[in-house]
């Protein structure tokens, strides 16, 4: 492989975007507008999902 090959691997895995699941969350302290926020939160993850394959 050569050396401009490689590169192009690097920053490819260098700019992938995380899924953003890293927050925090306790049902004991959500209320009804941070359930349906997580409701559409997860039809959205099914519908990108579904386009990626």
């Amino acid at each position: 492989m050569d050396r401009k090959a490689q590169n192009r691997n690097v920053n490819i895995a260098n700019n992938r975007v995380s899924d953003g699941r890293d927050v925090e969350f306790s049902e004991e302290l959500a209320d009804h507008e941070d359930i349906e926020a997580q409701a559409r939160a997860k039809a959205a993850d099914r519908r990108a999902h579904q386009r990626e394959e």
